[in-house]
Order: structure tokens, then C-alpha cells, then sequence
């Protein structure tokens, strides 16, 4: 939490008009309501530090902890380390929603919430449709619900594809949502994603438990009390609402529920009750230096926040699991 603290104070200090750490919280401090007197600082200073980096502080973080949540939930339930928020295919579910209005020019029929709203609804059917693909006599298995939703999410890509080939006009329009971006969001997507983290971390860190029952396989799990199908049923579309919210704000932004919880799980080990509070912390962070890296390194112009996030994941995912592979190369010759 310190560190979070202080990257979100660097983060704000960073930009094309810089700021002493000083004056970034000084400004902070006056904006709060039991201050007493009048902010030394112009109207000018004080709206890009609360209006305009604030916000975007607040949002990148809010990404990170839905996704990294959703990664490690996820990877959790189906017992794979390689799964993350995108396997059942939401990200293409919504991806579809917003290319849908983008291309046909219906991003602003109700303002800003246009985009992120039909971008979470096409994301939720998608998640039933797997649901219902992978459903069979009343359970799903984890190796038919993983199948499920690589055919689902490999349709929808192809319609999305489809639909770049036809916009023309706006064709960078719809591969700049689709790479992931946070720049032009306000305060009202912040509110949108804030009850998200509210409730669904809550929640999954009381699932924790379940969570460490099932890695012990869920004839296990079932021995020991444990409803298997309603808590996978649960756990799933708790992920899935985090990770649809997060999509339709920001756009796909890869690897941050790959990468977080496995950083997270090599730090305090493979208890889940440590795991799902603290990925949603590092995946914080990690957004939050991906998106002050994506809007200063080529200022004034900004890389796209999916793009610094699969330069920086990607490698580092490929160290992690070189280091594992060692690693157990190791036990088996030590053994």
C-alpha cells in the first residue's frame, strides 16, 4: 500500500507540465474538506493535478486491480497458470460492442457512456454464451470451459477483424480502443469501475479459501464440504463483471492478469488468502507506471497503454517462466 501510495504521488508529479512532489500534495492536501484557508496554487494548477492526472491516477489503478483480481481468480479456478482475465473470451465479446459503434458512428449517442456501456453488455453475453457452451447435467468441467471459451473468443476476433476491414474511416479509431488506452477518461469512469473493485475484491478475497481447497483438486474440495460447482460458478462471473468493467473503460490491455499474480505468487507463496488482495495492489501499479511510461516517454504524443504493457509483461513473463523451468530442472537433479 505505501508503494502504491508513492507511485501514485510520482505519478502525478510526471508529466509534459511537471510538478515538485511538494506541490503535487499541497494541492492534494487543500483539496480536502477539514483544510482551512485558501490553495496558494492557480485554478490552472490545481485542474491538472485533480481534473486531469487525478483521475487517471485513480482509473489506471482501478484497471490494474480488476484485472490482476481477475487473473489470479481465474488461475485459481481452473488451475492453470497460464489463464488470465481474457480466456473466456470477454475481451473479444466486448471488443465487438465497441468496434460495433465505432464503426457504424454511434460512440456518442449517450455521451461517453456510450463506448463502455455496450463494451460491458457484449462482454457479460459472451461470458453466458460460454457458460452455456461449456454447461453439461448441471457442472462444468474445466478442460470443456477453457475449450469454450477459445472458440468463442477466436469468432468473436475474427468478427472484430472483419469489422477493422470495414471501417475506413475509422479504422485508428477502433485499433486504438482495441490496444488499450486510458487518455480522454474523467471522473465518470472512475465511478463507473469503483464499485466493481468495491464489491469484487471483497468477495473474492472470502473465496480466498475455496480457492486454496480447489488447487487440491475438486474431488478434494468436495470431501471437505465444499459446494465445487456454485463456487466456480460464483468465482467465474465475479471475474468475469471485473474484467468486462475494466475492458470497457480502457480497451484490451494484455498481460497484467498474467503476469501480477504469478510476481505476487513467487513473492508469499501459493496461499490465495495473500494472493487476491495483493494482486489487486500490484496490478495497481503495475498499470499505474505502464500508463505514466505510455503518456510521457514520447510526449506529446502517447503509446498506447496495451503496448507498454505487453513490452514490459511479455519479457518479464518469459524470465518467470525460464526461471521455473531452472528451477525444476534443478529439484530433478537434486532429487
Amino acid at each position: 500500500m505505501l508503494l502504491l501510495g508513492a507511485s501514485a504521488l510520482l505519478s502525478l508529479s510526471i508529466g509534459s507540465a511537471g510538478f515538485p512532489l511538494a506541490k503535487v500534495w499541497s494541492i492534494l492536501w487543500h483539496q480536502l474538506p477539514w483544510t482551512s484557508g485558501e490553495s496558494p496554487w492557480t485554478k490552472l494548477d490545481t485542474a491538472i493535478i485533480i481534473q486531469v492526472r487525478l483521475s487517471r491516477v485513480l482509473l489506471a489503478v482501478l484497471v490494474g486491480s480488476c484485472l490482476a483480481l481477475a487473473g489470479a481468480a481465474f488461475q485459481g479456478i481452473l488451475r492453470n497458470p497460464l489463464a488470465d482475465p481474457y480466456t473466456l473470451g470477454v475481451a473479444s465479446g466486448s471488443s465487438v460492442g465497441a468496434a460495433f459503434l465505432i464503426l457504424f458512428g454511434m460512440q456518442h449517442v449517450i455521451g461517453l457512456w456510450s463506448v463502455p456501456i455496450v463494451a460491458f453488455s457484449t462482454g457479460l453475453v459472451t461470458m453466458f454464451a460460454v457458460f452455456w457452451l461449456a454447461r453439461s447435467q448441471g457442472a462444468m468441467g474445466i478442460e470443456t470451459l477453457i475449450l469454450s471459451g477459445v472458440v468463442v473468443q477466436a469468432f468473436l476476433t475474427a468478427i472484430v477483424s472483419y469489422m477493422v476491414s470495414l471501417s475506413q474511416g475509422v479504422v485508428n479509431e477502433v485499433l486504438f480502443w482495441l490496444m488499450g488506452s486510458l487518455s480522454k477518461r474523467n471522473w465518470g469512469h472512475v465511478r463507473l469501475l469503483l464499485p466493481f473493485v468495491a464489491i469484487g475484491l471483497p468477495l473474492l478475497v472470502y473465496y480466498a479459501r475455496q480457492l486454496n481447497l480447489l488447487a487440491m483438486g475438486e474431488r478434494h474440495a468436495a470431501h471437505l464440504g465444499m459446494r465445487v460447482e456454485r463456487t466456480k460458478l460464483t468465482v467465474l462471473v465475479l471475474s468475469t463483471l471485473l474484467t468486462a468493467a475494466a475492458v470497457s473503460v480502457s480497451g484490451v490491455v494484455g498481460f497484467v492478469g498474467l503476469v501480477v499474480p504469478h510476481i505476487v505468487r513467487l513473492l508469499v507463496g501459493p496461499d490465495y488468502r495473500l494472493i487476491v488482495p495483493l494482486s489487486a495492489i500490484g496490478g495497481g501499479i503495475y498499470v499505474l507506471w505502464a500508463d505514466t511510461l505510455a503518456r510521457t516517454l514520447t510526449s506529446p504524443k502517447e503509446i498506447q497503454l496495451g503496448i507498454v504493457t505487453a513490452l514490459i509483461g511479455a519479457p518479464f513473463f518469459a524470465y518467470l517462466l525460464k526461471r521455473r523451468k531452472s528451477l525444476v530442472r534443478g529439484e530433478t537433479v537434486h532429487d
